[in-house]
């Protein structure tokens, strides 16, 4: 029976496409409402760091002990993970794994399973280093699964069938030194001996990883590091990646995964100038748009005025070659000095959350400069023009949101605080989608 599932699991991450939902993969054809849904269940302390969709449950993940449902009184254990179901908010009663420290990456895996991400050393009674693949149905890890990361945190997970990539500021995958950015195998857990792209030369005293994202066979990075391979890539770089062969063999190999990557010729010099100097790496959240054709990303470092990229969002083509010169952003919106961490690219908007009090700010210095606008927590961006969107639900601002999930049915958003869009909703929302006639 072990062997048929394993070879179950084998075909369904080979064959399957990279992610059921995920942002960066579901186009909207209009902005979400203002209105969040009333059905999400509320995280009762601390933060949320990650969220995925697994067909229809909703995956949580960050630093909190307690959730209940909405319009409930009945206060549920969670060890820093739990699933609800999307369309009714009710809390999946068997998946509750104690995760002795804090998820800060959610993946979705095949056959009701997910992976997370942190710095954790067990789930329940198994040694799960770092990084697991849990079963919905119970929260049990596969045991299969045997990824060890070592040194440091996983903060970013993205995976493309057979392939599982994660970002942080670990040192190692089980013995192999990998330092913050590995390639793993989906079903053992293997780091992948062929991919040894590495990011490198911080500012600061150690490099990171704070964001990857994948579409269309190429591997966004963002963090605190100034070469990509060896090639200069000041905290952004592009690789390119393909998905491994579509077979299936009768037992899984470390060989398998192996398929090529290589640091993309795209590059930008936009992030090379330096803001404050406790945020030598500023680069925090990115995602590619549904189409690929550009990146938004989101930055943290302080006010720095119109000329620099701190405390901004920007949109970067990528879709035309750079040949061997540095792309500038198409545009730029600056908050005035707020920190920015989460970014969604939905087509119809670009989505971005952190603790900001305005948009279209470049002239503010932790005040309202002219042509400022209130987004309080949260706001929406215009994918052409780079300004803010009408859209303006406001949220306790806090530390910020850390979280979006673009989905078929609205925006899933993540956070420490509990009033969003006017109302009571502890640490997670969902905006959803207007219904049309057509819809």
């Amino acid at each position: 029976m072990f062997a048929r599932a394993t070879y179950l699991l084998v075909a369904a991450l080979t064959l399957a496409p990279a992610g059921i939902a995920a942002a960066g993969t579901t186009r909207h054809s209009g902005v979400v409402s203002a209105d969040p849904a009333g059905t999400t269940p509320h995280v009762l302390d601390g933060i949320v760091n990650a969220i995925a969709l697994v067909g229809s449950t909703v995956v949580v993940g960050g630093s909190f002990g307690e959730v209940r449902e909405a319009g409930s009184a009945r206060v549920l254990p969670r060890a820093n993970l739990f699933a609800y179901d999307l369309a009714t908010g009710r809390i999946l009663p068997g998946f509750a794994p104690r995760l002795d420290r804090p998820v800060q990456a959610l993946a979705a895996g095949v056959r009701g399973t997910v992976y997370a991400g942190g710095r954790f050393t067990r789930t329940g009674g198994a040694r799960t280093r770092g990084l697991a693949l849990l079963r919905l149905s119970d929260g049990s890890p596969l045991p299969r699964f045997g990824a060890q990361v070592r040194g440091g945190t996983v903060t970013g997970l993205a995976r493309l069938g057979r392939h599982l990539y994660a970002g942080g500021d670990f040192t190692h995958v089980g013995p192999l030194a990998r330092t913050a950015l590995a390639r793993i195998d989906a079903v053992t857990g293997e780091a992948d001996p062929s991919f040894t792209i590495e990011p490198g030369a911080p500012r600061g005293g150690r490099t990171r990883v704070h964001a990857i994202s994948l579409s269309h066979g190429r591997l966004a990075v963002g963090g605190d590091f100034t070469t990509l391979g060896g090639l200069p890539r000041a905290q952004l770089g592009l690789i390119a990646v393909t998905p491994p062969a579509a077979t299936v063999p009768d037992a899984p190999s470390p060989g398998l995964i192996a398929s090529p990557a290589a640091v993309a010729p795209w590059r930008t010099d936009a992030y090379r100038g330096r803001c404050r100097a406790d945020f030598p790496g500023y680069v925090r959240g990115l995602d590619f748009a549904p189409d690929g054709s550009y990146l938004a990303v989101v930055t943290t470092g302080g006010p720095g005025g119109r000329d620099r990229m701190c405390d901004t969002a920007a949109r970067f083509e990528t879709g035309a070659p750079s040949g061997t010169g540095a792309v500038r952003p198409t545009w730029v919106n600056h908050t005035g000095g707020d920190s920015l961490y989460a970014v969604a690219a939905t087509g119809a908007a670009v989505y971005v959350g952190g603790h900001q009090r305005w948009l279209n700010n470049p002239d503010g210095h932790d005040s309202a400069g002219p042509g400022a606008v209130a987004r309080p927590g949260i706001g929406a961006i215009h994918p052409r023009t780079g300004r803010a969107l009408a859209w303006n639900p406001t949220r306790d601002r806090g530390i910020g949101i850390k979280a979006f999930l673009a989905h078929p049915g609205g925006l899933l958003v993540g956070s420490d605080t509990t009033r969003l869009g006017h109302e009571y909703h502890a640490r997670v929302g969902m905006f959803p989608l207007p219904i049309t006639p057509d819809s």
